[in-house]
């Protein structure tokens, strides 16, 4: 099928519906793109352009796979405080490419350059020369297939002609729609608070539906604000806040080697200068910030390669926030678990398993399982108050919460994740065909 917003809305994402996204509009300094390289062969678009015209402060996280994609390679060679395009395709992951491969990138960084010096010299009163060396690029896809570095330089130039400096949520969702590749629904976020007296946007976009499982942050995601805020906070900020939302999250336990999460702030909100990471000033914005992160995180667990079911670990009071860590994941990435959870067992039996194979010390005695508000272990033991229908009714719910209460110390950790169901094998038995 062909992906474009008249398909989207008609039928293929579960009966979305514009007014499901939030109203992500013009947003000072961003300017989006979307084009079709036929990478896919169905006219689908699968190139999205983000062009920075004055600049944009950046930072960004990585897979921490020992196999790289060759975009991961060229965005860490990349030195510069501000970038000025962000290049994104989708159908190839370029990895395992080899030195084609980043040739391709470099190929492509060179006419992006060109083109954008050209774009430059035409629209702005003082024009500056863009260099390859101001580009990132974010790669998806199928991995160990030749970069289609032919298709996307021919697309570059209709890029350039269609960048677009006022921005609304139709080209928002566009932008969300040209980066996807499995997933069922594109993902936007949005927030707005104040640095000082001046009012800051901050939207996010992101994609992911398998390969989901967080060693960094799982996925790919950017995330775009009007603050003036220096390429040093923002790294702080964004380490800082993905470790509760993208490096919370798991759909099958498989970390994937293009993961990158980035922020971009385009400076043109003018807000005051913020000095340091405790500036006070800094506080509304970073719980914007995880907001948006952790809006995005969820969307792409919730549309989890055929999920059926979201499902929320709260493991709490543990002696470390590791243990409740361990423990989360143990049990999110239980196939075990998440089948019964998917047939809508109330097999809690596995939840014992999975606790048990985190390597954590407990005390048994003291252990206390929930199923949303319902008692399943207290005391070590099962619940007196137990009924297995009524936890059977309660898993035929969409959302599922698991809380495991340790009740030996204060630290906690929750994670968010999917059912495995038999449509996820048929998505990933097909995923080439």
């Amino acid at each position: 099928m062909v992906i474009n917003i008249n398909t989207f809305f008609n039928s293929r994402n579960r009966d979305s519906k514009m007014g499901d996204f939030q109203d992500l509009d013009h947003l000072d300094g961003v300017s989006i793109s979307t084009t079709s390289a036929n990478l896919y062969g169905n006219h689908r678009d699968d190139l999205v352009l983000f062009y920075f015209r004055n600049g944009a402060t950046h930072a960004s996280v990585y897979t921490q796979s020992k196999l790289i994609s060759e975009n991961i390679k060229w965005n860490l060679n990349i030195k510069t405080k501000k970038i000025k395009a962000l290049l994104v395709n989708t159908r190839n992951a370029n990895v395992f490419t080899g030195k084609n491969g980043f040739k391709g990138l470099k190929l492509l960084a060179d006419d992006l350059s060109n083109m954008l010096t050209e774009r430059q010299k035409k629209d702005e009163e003082k024009p500056e020369r863009i260099k390859h060396s101001d580009i990132l690029f974010a790669c998806t896809g199928t991995i160990g297939e030749i970069f289609p570095t032919e298709k996307i330089k021919a697309s570059i130039p209709d890029l350039i002609k269609k960048i677009k400096y006022t921005q609304n949520k139709y080209i928002w969702i566009k932008a969300a729609m040209g980066i996807l590749t499995t997933d069922l629904k594109p993902k936007l976020a949005m927030e707005e608070c104040n640095i000082g007296n001046k009012q800051i946007k901050i939207y996010g976009i992101a994609k992911g539906s398998g390969m989901i499982f967080p060693n960094m942050a799982t996925t790919l995601g950017f995330v775009f604000t009007d603050a003036a805020i220096s390429s040093t906070i923002l790294k702080y900020l964004l380490k800082k806040n993905i470790r509760t939302t993208f490096n919370a999250i798991s759909c099958d336990g498989d970390t994937s080697t293009n993961d990158m999460v980035s922020i971009f702030a385009t400076g043109e909100a003018n807000n005051c200068k913020i000095n340091n990471v405790k500036d006070v000033k800094l506080e509304k914005f970073n719980n914007c910030l995880h907001a948006v992160l952790l809006n995005l995180a969820k969307r792409v667990t919730a549309d989890g390669e055929g999920a059926s079911k979201f499902i929320t670990v709260n493991t709490l009071n543990c002696k470390t926030e590791e243990d409740a860590k361990k423990i989360s994941f143990s049990i999110a990435n239980s196939p075990l678990v998440k089948t019964a959870i998917a047939g809508e067992d109330p097999n809690w039996g596995r939840i014992i398993m999975a606790l048990g194979k985190a390597n954590v010390n407990l005390n048994q005695n003291k252990l206390l399982i929930k199923f949303g508000s319902l008692n399943i272990v207290e005391k070590g033991k099962l619940s007196n108050s137990f009924n297995e229908i009524e936890v059977a009714d309660y898993m035929k719910n969409e959302n599922i919460d698991i809380i495991v209460n340790l009740n030996i110390g204060k630290k906690k950790f929750t994670v968010y994740t999917m059912d495995l169901t038999k449509k996820y094998i048929d998505i990933n038995s097909n995923y080439r065909s």
